[in-house]
Formats: structure tokens, sequence, C-alpha cells
């Protein structure tokens, strides 16, 4: 998990957090104040944006690599294997509904994050204790040091007092989450600064601290305040999660910057495509499709909705979708068909999809997409994120917020005709190297039923390189369908843009389907 261009080295800085605690002690080991005691300062989420905005105003100090052996040195099994006890869940006893499991350090997840909760008004930092853990073969720390936490995870719990984790905060920036009975896939990230930025190197910003609200029963709701630290910046966020069949994620962001940032991701989102039915390079497989991300939807400004399959390149591809105040874009898993996949260990075709409803105006600016060559299935080698035209100036405070759906389909959806299967392959008779290329897509919507509103169905394919050629369109009513086959001809040109929709009446009765074809 949270893996891409091989975890992108996010284990290059283990990054402590330089704050000192808003109170002290475990979180459930807090006695109330004797009477005529001084009672603890009351929480204010206003404290963590002046935290971000003093942090800000500081030079920015790399914090001290502090994590003690043998936890600096663990691999991946070494480090499954370190579990919190089951009765050291915090909330186990109480009627909150959830379950707060703070994770241990270790392997690539070295930085320090001081954790929080916020109980009655009044914060409280829980403090590491390694006997909430069992360690497997490593052996169990031999002081009573406090070396923090790696992240945490939540759980909902059901009926009958089972509970099942559906978030991991966990990594420098990152966290997933999932809908009702998907696995983990995707993964999101708070900020993306500078990605593959040839000319400058890419900033990892880490959460350092959070304070997490205790739960009422009632609400379903899980509140979480979280500081956010970088070079060039820091930032307050505050996330509100509603668990269900899709997990509802609102962000709330303020960031304040120390020098100027010309290239910034807003929530960024990043998954793996291994390889499929329209990119098979990669698939010397017994499985026909490895990937959790078949594509990135986009909802512009002006309405217009896209849908771009994605591939594993062979080169780094950036595409960049201009825009001005978008009303939705994310990354879907559109093929929901065990038999794509026939992997009963990933269930590449359970995990969510995230689509992101950006609230209030996000003025001009474009989704990006990024598509990093992958060798493993472990790489999130997909990645998406909104980045304004413009950048931030140096000394600048910028608030934003969003909506992020973790579902199996997104409540917002096309009017219309969507592209439910995208292929490519060899065109038959030509070389295995050829510059031509066959391409499938099938379109399924109600309105393909419709023969009486659209008898006049057509498929209108255009390439800004290269040239399109042997164009078929072929249309089942009864399976509400329509299947449109041509060929590409990119001639000498690096890659050709393609471009495909359906219309009637020369109005479009589909989404507008886009691909970069590389030979």
């Amino acid at each position: 998990m949270f893996r891409r261009r091989d975890v992108l080295k996010l284990a290059a800085a283990g990054l402590a957090s330089p704050l000192g605690a808003m109170g002290a002690g475990p979180a459930e080991a807090q006695p109330a104040p004797d009477n005529g005691a001084p009672r603890p300062p009351r929480f204010d989420p206003a404290q963590v944006i002046e935290m971000a905005r003093n942090l800000a105003r500081q030079p920015w100090r790399r914090p001290a690599l502090d994590l003690p052996e043998p936890f600096n040195q663990l691999n991946n099994d070494q480090y499954s294997a370190i579990q919190r006890k089951p009765e050291a869940g915090i909330w186990r006893d109480q009627p909150t509904g959830f379950v707060l499991e703070p994770t241990h350090r270790g392997f690539i997840f070295t930085n320090t994050l001081q954790i929080h909760v916020v109980e009655d008004g009044v914060a409280r930092r829980v403090a590491y204790d390694a006997a909430d853990y069992t360690f497997g073969k490593t052996p169990a720390p031999n002081d009573k040091r406090d070396i923090g936490f790696g992240g945490f995870k939540l759980h909902q719990r059901g009926a009958g007092g089972a509970s099942s984790v559906f978030m991991i905060f966990q990594g420098q920036g990152y966290f997933q989450t999932i809908g009702r009975d998907q696995p983990f896939g995707a993964a999101a990230r708070a900020l993306a600064i500078r990605p593959l930025d040839p000319a400058k190197s890419e900033e990892f910003p880490y959460f350092s601290a959070v304070w997490i609200e205790r739960p009422v029963l009632a609400a379903n709701t899980v509140v979480i305040h979280a500081l956010l630290e970088s070079e060039s910046l820091a930032g307050a966020f505050r996330f509100t999660l509603r668990p269900g069949d899709a997990t509802i994620v609102d962000t709330e962001c303020t960031l304040f910057t120390r020098v100027a940032i010309d290239h910034i991701g807003i929530a960024p989102v990043q998954g793996t495509f291994l390889f499929g039915p329209i990119d098979r390079r990669r698939g010397d497989d017994v499985r026909p499709g490895v990937y959790d991300i078949s594509g990135v939807q986009m909802h512009t400004g002006k309405g217009e909705w896209i849908w771009r399959p994605v591939a594993n390149r062979q080169n780094i591809q950036l595409s960049a979708f201009v825009d001005e105040n978008p009303r939705g874009f994310g990354v879907l898993q559109r093929d929901r068909d065990f038999n794509l996949f026939a992997d009963d260990d990933n269930h590449w075709e359970a995990r969510p999809s995230v689509w992101t409803e950006p609230l209030g105006e996000w003025g001009a600016g474009h989704v990006t997409l990024l598509e990093i060559p992958a060798e493993s299935q472990a790489n999130q080698n997909i990645v998406t994120y909104w980045r304004p035209r413009s950048g931030l100036g140096a000394n600048a405070e910028l608030t934003f917020s969003y909506r992020q759906w973790w579902c199996w389909t997104p409540a917002e959806r096309p009017p219309f005709a969507v592209a439910a299967r995208s292929r490519s392959g060899r065109v038959s008779g030509s070389p295995p190297n050829a510059r031509r290329r066959r391409f499938l897509v099938e379109f399924r919507g109600d309105v393909l039923a419709d023969a009486d509103r659209h008898p006049d169905i057509q498929a209108r394919v255009t390439t800004g390189n290269g040239s399109i050629m042997s164009t078929r369109l072929i249309i089942s009513r009864p399976e509400r369908s329509a299947r449109v086959t041509f060929d590409v001809d990119a001639g000498a040109e690096p890659h050709a843009e393609l471009r495909l929709l359906l219309e009637s009446a020369g109005k479009p009765i589909s989404e507008t389907w886009l691909y970069r074809w590389t030979p």
C-alpha cells in the first residue's frame, strides 16, 4: 500500500514531530481533575490553524531520525507481525461505534505521528506503551521511551461488537478508506508538491500530529484535525468521515507557504495499473488483468463528462486536462467482474473508486494525470490531482475544501452512455512492433435503447496525431450497448491523442472518451 515508484522513497526521511503535546498521558488514563484543580485548556480547532500559521513563519528544520533499533531496520514481514493488542484499542468499551488503533513505527513508516483524542472538549495525548503490542519475532523494546506512533487505523463496530478496519492513516501525508465490503486499494495524499518535476525535487508533506474527536454513536461520524508540515509550507486539515456503503470524507484545509510553489497538487489520489485489456505489455501472467484503477473520470466546469482509460506506460506520461471550476474528478474502477482478474487474493474488481467534488470555486487550472512505468503490482503508478494554474506565492494563505466518495460507484455520474469497456490489440497481419493499433470501446446506457429518439447514432473518432481508419459502429438496442472499433496509425508521431464521442442529431449522447496511445 502507498507504493508508487517503489514507494516514492517514502522512508527517505523518518520525520518526527517538532510539536509539544497538548496534554499528556494515555488517552484513556486521564483522571478528572480534583475539585479546585485547574482544568486542562479546552481544544479549539482554530489552535491547529494557528499552529500551522506559526510554523510557516519559522525556518523549516528537518526533524531528527530517532527511531531506535531494530525498528529502523524492519522488513515488511517483520513490521506486519507487530500488532496492537485488541484490548488496547481506544474506545473499545465505549458506546462510540468506533475503535481507534494507533500503529507502531517501523519499516517505511518511520516518521512520528503524535495522536491526541478530544473528549469532553479536552485534548489528551495518547502515550506509547510497548505493553500494548505484540512483536512477533522482533524483540520488544526494553526501555520505557515514548517513541510515538507511525499512524493509526479506525475500526467501525457492528452488531455484536465485531469491528472492521475502514480507514488507514499512515505514512507521509497518506490515508486510505473504503466503502462497505471493499478491500483497500487507492490511496489519497494530503498534497502533492512538484511531483516528478525534472527541475526541482519532489516534496512529501507529512502529518506530524492529529486530534481525533471522540465519536458519538448516533452520528456515525469521525472528525480528525491534522497538522501538516513540509519544507515549503505548513497546513491545517479537518477530515470528517462518514463510513457506510460509500465512505464520504469531507476535507477542509488551510495552507500557509514559506516560499513560492509553482507546482502543487490538490486532492491527489493514486492507484495501480499493471496490465489490462487496453495495455497488456506487462501481461505475462496467469491473471487477465491487474489494476484497481481502470480510468480517470472528469466532470468539467462547462458540464462535459470525460473518461480517460489509464495504462502502464513504457515512459512516464503526463497529461493535463485544462478546466475552470471543475465539478468533479476521480480515479474509478469500472470493471467489477471477477473474471476480468481471476485473483482470489487481491480482488481488484472490488477495490474502491475515489470521486472528488470541489466545494466552492477552485478557479483555473487542470486535472493532472501521471502514468508511471511499473513492474510490480505493489506500485501505485497512476496519480491524479488538481493543479491550480497560478501556483502559490510566498507567504500566501490558501483555503480549500472538497468531498471525496470512496465507493463502488460515484453518486454523481453521466446522464448518458458511458464507456464500459476499452480494449486494444494488434491489427491482424501487422508485425508486433507496428505503429498501427486497433481499439474497441463499448458504451452502455439506456439512451442507446431508445431507437425512436436516437435512430441515427454516429461515432465521431479523431486524433491530434496520426490518422484514424476503419471505423465501425455496432449498436445493440436490447443490450443498451454500442461497440466502436477503429484503427489508428501513428505514422512518425511519438503518440496519438485519441478522442471518441457518440452523437445523435449532432448532439452528444455519451461521455467523451480520450486516450493517448504511445506505440
